[in-house]
């Protein structure tokens, strides 16, 4: 019984290997489109002339013969919450409580002058070249929304209590990365295809061992709920009074919680803050004339209007390009005919007071 297990293992071993060897040879005809980056040494961003320009100096860039699949996971059309089984109507009451006070928990968040407090190197605008820069080797390498808000959020709880180079925030960022990858990916990407994305600036061996030390550091407590986790369960409860497309809208809503990621200021927001600000913020542009917040909301998400209204404010100078303009990853992304172009749509310059007030 033994003897056969053992062949059966190995002709699948060399049945793998087969495959890989094959899609090698068929990725080595391809055209070049895969991009190294080396970050090399982050320095600090100006406001650029030329978005353009501004990515060239940033990014030393190198193309190989590998080119990555172009499918992505785009999330199927919002149904009513009572429809979907996944949803666990019944248990969604006590899901939801669970998890605002998990969100809520010390040891799960990161603080919220760790830039002025603990790092003496490494400042805000590198922070957001290197967030940045992981939402393109999120699309590189086709990696669940949940994967790229996690690794955000283990970058900012690692930073919050450890002093870093700014020639080691690259290292963070692909080994924070790495681990997301495993927690949320059924086929996460391997430490070589890290290595290779920086272009060899880090060794294998330098990935491993940040690794250890974001664990260590963390305390293996790697399961803490997101935006992306709560913005589910709003979007949905949104979509439901909502005349526009449900699938605009929850790409819209995605949008603005992805350049939340970009800003330093939102660290200090809870998730699911920043996820009913942006939920707010999306249905305000798509409908301008409507109260963007409604009862159902309201009593959902337990926030008021006026409780978002920074967190609102925030996301509508990034929507409008007022702050982060040279950040372009998370616009580029959403231009796509797949999200329908929602980093297209603006919003009004103002919003009505009356609309971040007291109902």
């Amino acid at each position: 019984m033994a003897i056969a297990e053992d062949c059966v293992r190995v002709t699948r071993s060399v049945a793998a290997a087969a495959t890989r060897k094959r899609a090698a040879e068929a990725a080595a005809k391809l055209p070049n489109k895969k991009q190294r980056v080396a970050l090399r040494e982050i320095q600090n961003v100006l406001p650029p002339q030329n978005v353009d320009t501004d990515r060239k100096q940033k990014f030393q860039v190198f193309h190989d013969g590998l080119e990555i699949p172009a499918t992505k996971k785009v999330e199927e059309t919002a149904v009513d919450i009572r429809d979907d089984p996944q949803m666990c109507a019944v248990y969604a009451p006590d899901i939801y409580e669970y998890l605002r006070q998990m969100e809520m928990e010390l040891k799960r968040r990161p603080s919220p002058d760790y830039m002025e407090t603990v790092q003496k190197d490494a400042t805000v605008s590198m922070r957001g070249v290197l967030v940045d820069w992981l939402v393109e080797v999120s699309e590189e390498y086709n990696l669940l929304p949940d994967t790229l808000f996690l690794t955000v959020s283990y970058i900012d709880r690692f930073l919050s209590v450890n002093a870093i180079s700014r020639k080691r925030l690259q290292l963070l960022g692909v080994s924070s990365m790495l681990i997301a990858s495993k927690y949320e990916e059924i086929d996460p990407p391997q430490i070589e295809d890290f290595c290779y994305i920086t272009d060899y600036t880090y060794k294998r061996e330098e990935v491993i061992k940040m690794e250890a030390d974001v664990l260590k550091s963390l305390r293996f407590e790697m399961g803490n709920p997101t935006v992306k986790t709560f913005l589910r369960s709003f979007t949905r409860i949104a979509q439901q009074d909502h005349e526009v497309s449900d699938l605009q809208l929850e790409f819209l809503c995605s949008y603005l919680a992805e350049l939340s990621l970009l800003h330093y200021g939102c660290v200090k927001f809870l998730p699911s803050l920043v996820a009913a600000s942006a939920v707010f913020l999306a249905r305000f542009t798509l409908q301008p004339m409507l109260h963007p917040w409604n009862a159902a909301l309201q009593k959902h998400s337990e926030y008021k209007p006026s409780d978002l209204k920074e967190c609102v404010g925030i996301l509508h100078d990034l929507q409008l390009s007022r702050q982060g303009h040279n950040l372009v990853a998370v616009r580029e992304k959403y231009k796509q005919h797949k999200y329908k172009s929602v980093s297209t749509l603006l919003s009004p310059e103002e919003i009505p007071a009356s609309f971040l007030e007291e109902p």
